[in-house]
């Protein structure tokens, strides 16, 4: 029998760069998420399985957010907050998943707290000079 697995080397993470997000549907899951008001009485495997997918989102936003704060100056603001941020979502995500209500949501707020900082360093990074 053939070993048919390839390992892919990618200590820069571009191979992650190029995959876009599907950022509407991340939106509107921590939207609908973050509504709940109490246990909506879904059960563990549900809450496990919605939980997988945020943080599957949140390692690849926070990965974007990296990218983008190596792009400012090593002391602006932005990179600053970026790098206290990227710390707080480090230590989220090493926790285990509980299986509940509190623990998908606050995946989800994750989620919405990483777009936030990766959209003030979009605006935050300098356009690139053009050449003529």
């Amino acid at each position: 029998m053939t070993d048919t697995r390839v390992v892919l080397y990618d200590p820069l993470g571009l191979i992650e760069a190029e995959l876009p997000l599907d950022r509407e549907l991340h939106k509107g899951l921590v939207k609908a998420v973050l509504r709940w008001t109490g246990d909506p009485g879904l059960p563990s495997a549900d809450f496990q399985q919605i939980t997988l997918l945020l943080t599957g989102a949140a390692r690849a936003v926070a990965a974007d957010v990296r990218r983008a704060a190596t792009l400012l100056p090593q002391e602006h603001a932005a990179r600053v907050l970026a790098d206290v941020v990227l710390e707080e979502a480090d230590r989220r995500l090493s926790v285990p998943a509980e299986g509940t209500a509190r623990c998908t949501q606050r995946h989800a707020r994750l989620v919405r707290a990483l777009y936030e900082r990766l959209d003030r360093l979009v605006s935050a990074t300098p356009e690139p000079a053009k050449t003529p």
